[in-house]
């Protein structure tokens, strides 16, 4: 083929395919008033919230606040974890923590029903799937022991983390400023915690999948940064010393850029990684029914 059939074919392809492209991968700011932007962080409290708490406990938020599920559904297939007694506690914890958090952000500016999750084992076993490209025999559960959990959690809090990052700069109230900023610090401080109870394990071969604990970090990091088509946000617990702080270690504990400070991601890139789909307007994975709030649901079919 010469060089004109060539350009001629990827002028083709470029006309066809730009369209659908610009707009999977629009990675600018959304517009939104204070009251949506915080609100749509709703998504991702509950998730945490029913994720947490069924893992410590086995029931979620309507065994201990269920006015704040405003109506909506309960989570499928969520169950309680079999986690060793530290862990049990922290999980516990932030349990408690994201009923706080859920409080806090309905007090201020206003709730919306709980959507419907997915917290099903299978869930999860599709999300490990998808970011190793291949189907693990047997299936990950997440709430088979303790390092399955773990794992689990690490696919949820960084969300918020940056969720909240990519939040504040846009907002304008110091009412909502403040808040962004206090709910910033916990989640980060989850993420942390989650991140070093990992990296302890790193080379820790994760049974019976012969793969270790770092290699599932990174192909969880690897899958977000390309469902949400926005560059790299997101690595894992060891990565190549480019990618290091000041690129003089291959520990990653905590993500961060090449000035070590918080990647920050929109709504729309969150809802790619949370439906799995790599689309906000299609909904699936965590969220199959799609998220609530005006801000998730601008992007879905009008009914």
């Amino acid at each position: 083929m010469d060089k004109s059939c060539y350009f001629f074919f990827a002028l083709i392809c470029l006309v066809v395919l730009a369209p659908a492209f610009v707009l999977a991968s629009y990675c600018g700011p959304i517009i939104a008033d204070d009251n949506d932007r915080l609100r749509f962080a709703l998504n991702l409290e509950f998730l945490e919230a029913e994720f947490f708490l069924f893992g410590a406990h086995g029931e979620g938020i309507d065994s201990m606040e269920p006015t704040f599920a405003g109506g909506g559904p309960p989570p499928i297939g969520a169950q309680k974890a079999n986690l060793d007694p530290v862990s049990h506690q922290i999980i516990e914890e932030f349990g408690y923590q994201e009923i706080g958090h859920l409080r806090a952000i309905i007090k201020t500016v206003g709730e919306f029903p709980r959507p419907l999750y997915d917290l099903s084992p299978q869930n999860f076993a599709r999300v490990i799937d998808k970011a190793f490209g291949y189907k693990l025999v047997p299936p990950f559960n997440p709430y088979q022991n303790t390092i399955n959990y773990i794992l689990a959690s690490y696919i949820i809090p960084y969300m918020g983390l940056v969720g909240y990052v990519g939040t504040i700069q846009e907002l304008v109230s110091p009412t909502t400023k403040e808040l962004a900023a206090s709910l910033l610090g916990v989640e980060a401080g989850q993420d942390a915690v989650i991140r070093a109870l990992l990296y302890k394990r790193a080379s820790e071969q994760v049974r019976p999948y012969n793969i270790t604990v770092a290699e599932f970090t990174n192909k969880i990091s690897y899958l977000r940064n390309e469902l949400a088509m926005c560059g790299i946000k997101d690595e894992g617990i060891i990565v190549p010393s480019q990618l290091g702080a000041e690129q003089r270690t291959k520990s990653n504990v905590l993500s961060a850029d090449a000035n070590s400070l918080s990647y920050a991601r929109t709504p729309p890139e969150i809802l790619r990684i949370l439906y799995g789909t790599g689309s906000e307007y299609k909904p699936g994975g965590f969220l199959p029914n799609g998220g609530n709030g005006n801000v998730a649901q601008s992007f879905l079919p009008r009914v």
